[in-house]
């Protein structure tokens, strides 16, 4: 503290004449005077020791958790980019299988223009009607034709095919992408 009959400067209820700005060297400068008339104090010296190098300290972090649902995330992420992959393999398959159907229609339509004229050349009716005659055949008399009687009620009956479960679904889902899969990489 302060030595008596002398009040600590810079610091009191005393009226304050020049700055009121806060003394930040004021410690330092008591120290000093609280210490003026002493000897500077020797410090103990040892044997200086040779000098070891020590392995920097290195500071390790703490054990960091992962969150389950971090975990969870990350799974759900996943399968479905997996789903994502299979799906777009399925699309090529498609697409492929679409390109070539086209082309077979194309080639088939063609086939049928082709076929059609041959039949339509090969079977003009004055042929037929002289290899008909040639056979023996001829156009049925009016006792030979008999009326077909369509006034009753019409009647059908409709079978229909059940409907898989949905586990069933589902495992014929499974197996199909698979064999998706393994056919793509194939």
């Amino acid at each position: 503290m302060t030595s008596a009959g002398r009040e600590p400067r810079y610091r009191g209820g005393q009226a304050v004449r020049g700055s009121l700005a806060y003394d930040l060297d004021w410690a330092v400068r008591e120290r000093e005077l609280r210490h003026a008339g002493e000897l500077p104090r020797k410090k103990n010296q040892a044997k200086a020791a040779p000098k070891v190098h020590a392995a920097p300290r290195v500071q390790v972090r703490e054990r960091q958790y992962v969150s389950v649902m971090a975990v969870l995330g990350v799974a759900v992420v996943a399968v479905l980019a997996v789903l994502v992959l299979l799906h777009y393999v399925q699309l090529t398959l498609l697409a492929a299988d679409t390109a070539a159907l086209r082309k077979e229609l194309a080639t088939l339509e063609t086939e049928n223009v082709v076929l059609t004229a041959q039949y339509e050349q090969m079977f003009d009716m004055a042929s037929v009607k002289e290899a008909a005659a040639a056979a023996g055949m001829r156009k049925p008399s009016a006792s030979q034709i008999c009326p077909l009687d369509l006034s009753g009620g019409d009647s059908a009956v409709v079978y229909q095919k059940e409907e898989p479960g949905f586990f069933s679904r589902l495992l014929s889902s499974l197996h199909g992408g698979v064999y998706a899969v393994v056919e793509y990489f194939d």
